[in-house]
């Protein structure tokens, strides 16, 4: 899928991320792909991200369009043409906008699902909150900007972190077809996160013990990063067989 270069302003991006077993990830990936582990786990997550000003690079800004979108995703790794490549699968995407689930797998990659949002931001706060409206999804997330990661988190230091999601830029989604992957390249023009000290979380796709049974999945810690210039590329698709 070719589409024109977008440009646009990340307002705010939340990183939630998961630890989990390897072996409950790699029965939701499709076939080629493996989990991307840090010091041997699966790292899972939900990429909650306002958008404004999105528009073809060339437009003026004027003419963008701003929406919210939730992106569960895993750190995937896969092997083309004798390289290791990295990026995410993405199994679900939602908006709030009418244009990105209509568009979204015909004028651009990513299939969305329609879903409502409430987000309250107060000085160093913010409270999440997002439901799908098939009733398939829900998450909520509060929490305030901190300094440090968890002293339990899994990464020693907030640069692993943060050099090990900025290599997820390459995103797969799935498609209802399942044919392919939509496939789709974030590229920001700076890339600073800063935790985010999490005070509740949850989401009704991680905590389905059909999915992830007990003690597969696990909370490790969450990301921030505003007002961030970015593009958006169209990425060949990933053909499924």
């Amino acid at each position: 899928m070719n589409i024109p270069t977008l440009r646009g302003i990340i307002k705010r991006r939340i990183l939630v991320n998961f630890k989990s077993d390897p072996v409950a990830v790699q029965r939701l990936l499709p076939e080629g792909f493996r989990p991307k582990l840090h010091r041997g786990k699966a790292v899972a997550g939900i990429c909650l991200i306002r958008l404004e000003h999105i528009r073809p690079k060339l437009a003026p800004e004027f003419l963008g369009l701003s929406s919210e979108n939730a992106a569960h995703r895993i750190a995937v790794e896969w092997d083309e043409d004798g390289n290791t490549r990295e990026g995410v699968f993405i199994p679900r995407r939602d908006t709030n906008s009418a244009i990105n689930a209509l568009a979204g797998g015909t004028l651009f990659p990513g299939e969305h699902n329609r879903a409502d949002f409430t987000v309250v931001e107060t000085g160093d706060r913010i409270d999440f909150s997002m439901k799908s409206r098939d009733d398939e999804i829900k998450v909520e997330v509060s929490g305030r900007f901190a300094d440090e990661l968890p002293k339990d988190s899994m990464f020693e230091k907030l640069e692993d972190s943060s050099e090990f999601f900025r290599g997820g830029a390459l995103g797969y989604s799935a498609t209802r077809d399942q044919k392919h992957l939509d496939g789709i390249t974030l590229e920001t023009m700076e890339w600073k996160v800063r935790p985010l000290d999490v005070e509740t979380v949850s989401s009704t796709f991680y905590d389905d013990r059909s999915i992830f049974p007990e003690g597969t999945i696990e909370f490790d810690h969450a990301l921030i990063m505003k007002d961030v210039e970015h593009e958006w590329h169209s990425a060949p698709a990933y053909p499924l067989k």
